[in-house]
């Protein structure tokens, strides 16, 4: 079914002028933004897209985002996403993206995204559909086990970068 890997994506693309603040960053909110659209072009492109969702009755919505911003991307920018799958179980799925820029390979944010599957009958949570669970298993799996072993993350699965290791 998927047509490109399930568990990781890299989307590239130009700051645009419209997305800047007064003092030429890109304004905060854009990266929510960038984070929520790479994790939509990778369900599509990984075979979970709009019409998969609509035939499965149900559709993802965000729950909750956690984002730690390291430097600032500007106008004309090229920024690399890349999204990677953590876990998916129950109702819930989530992923992490690291937005890069793309000429020197800088780490400008990373974004934590908790997304919940809800029917489109009633808008309420349900468990995630069988081969999204089982597309997402190795990731889920690793990221299970890190917690296990007591890899440092927040609640968010952002890497807590005070602690070493």
């Amino acid at each position: 079914m998927a047509a490109t890997d399930p568990l990781v994506h890299t989307a590239r693309w130009r700051v645009r002028h419209y997305e800047c603040d007064p003092n030429g960053h890109v304004n905060n909110a854009v990266y929510l933004n960038w984070a929520e659209e790479v994790a939509i072009q990778h369900a599509d492109a990984a075979g979970f897209g709009p019409a998969w969702t609509t035939a499965q009755g149900g559709a993802w919505v965000i729950h909750r985002q956690a984002i730690t911003y390291h430097h600032p991307a500007r106008h004309g920018d090229e920024v690399v996403l890349t999204v990677w799958v953590q876990l998916v179980r129950g109702v819930r799925g989530t992923r992490r993206t690291e937005v890069r820029r793309g000429h020197d390979d800088r780490l400008l944010a990373e974004v934590a995204t908790e997304w919940v599957w809800v029917r489109l009958s009633d808008g309420r949570p349900s468990a995630v559909p069988a081969q999204v669970v089982d597309a997402a298993r190795p990731a889920t799996t690793a990221t299970l086990a890190g917690r296990r072993r007591g890899d440092r993350r927040d609640r968010d699965g952002v890497r807590d970068r005070t602690t070493p290791g």
